[in-house]
């Protein structure tokens, strides 16, 4: 029963590239260090079929992914872009759908994530909005991230968790800030056997709930795991293990650039190798400095 760990996007990890990595090569030298990532550009456009069958035919079938629902499926958006979205959305499910066709013919999509925003509470109508997504992406293995504390309330907590076994859900289980009804307590739930998602947000309270302000990713993410909060979840990891074949870890605390550093102390507290076979705490490769000769 593996633990897979990676990160959300790759473009802007820094720490992991050297000055000589061009942007297009990035996922490529990324699939050396992990061997999961998250795609996130999807939230924000339903990508074309043709971009992930290039980011599946230019690295190693090791590399497996994450896909990040589109923003006007899960209620994130507003405005005009949001109204074409609801006034038909079985042609917005229908081309997410066929993006992902390249990854899943690959056989390596894990999961499409279905992350639902702060305002979307437990009631009676959004609970017909969960089962609606899960019909129209049958037959897709998908993950379900909810932000709004009101679905594990004590009165709530076993009633949600039953309702995503029911209708087929994996959960996504996240670390964040306790910060108010926009954020959910960490629930050591699996509700599928095959794949449970664990994400890491950060700790960050004080910049949880600044998602309108101008700044607000540089601080909503802003947070670097200290060692003992990985060893603690280390042990959590194992114990969702126990319910779930695959466990699928998500750093996302990259306000400050600490996720990739995060994954890797985490791959070594639990004992794993990069998919190239080296010491995820292996420091990055410079490229050689050479003097500079005053010749003349």
């Amino acid at each position: 029963m593996p633990i897979h760990i990676g990160l959300a996007g790759w473009g802007d990890q820094d720490r992991l590239y050297g000055p000589g990595v061009k942007a297009k090569d990035r996922l490529k030298e990324y699939a050396k260090h992990f061997p999961l990532v998250e795609v996130d550009s999807s939230f924000y456009a339903i990508q074309p079929p043709e971009r992930f069958a290039k980011w599946t035919e230019e690295t190693p079938e090791s590399l497996h992914f994450i896909v990040k629902a589109y923003q006007g499926m899960t209620g994130h958006q507003r405005g005009p872009a949001a109204a074409a979205a609801a006034n038909d959305p079985d042609s917005t499910f229908a081309a997410f759908r066929e993006s992902l066709k390249p990854v899943i013919d690959a056989g390596r999509l894990r999961a499409a994530l279905f992350q639902y925003p702060p305002w979307f509470d437990c009631t009676r109508d959004n609970v017909r909005v969960l089962r609606e997504t899960k019909r129209r992406m049958e037959g897709v293995p998908v993950a379900l991230e909810f932000r709004h504390q009101s679905w594990f309330t004590e009165d709530y907590r076993e009633r949600t968790l039953d309702f995503m076994r029911q209708e087929g859900w994996m959960h996504s289980v996240c670390d964040e800030p306790q910060a108010g009804l926009g954020s959910i307590p960490t629930v050591l739930e699996a509700t599928d056997a095959a794949m449970t998602v664990v994400r890491f947000h950060g700790r960050n309270a004080s910049g949880w709930n600044q998602g309108g302000a101008p700044n607000w990713r540089d601080v909503r993410y802003l947070y670097r795991y200290k060692e003992d909060e990985l060893k603690e979840w280390a042990e959590k990891l194992l114990q969702l293990q126990e319910q779930s074949d695959h466990i699928c870890v998500i750093f996302n605390n990259n306000s400050g650039g600490d996720a990739a550093d995060n994954a890797k102390q985490m791959m070594a507290l639990l004992g794993q190798l990069r998919p190239d076979g080296r010491d995820p705490l292996e420091p990055r490769e410079e490229p050689p400095q050479y003097e500079q000769l005053d010749l003349f």
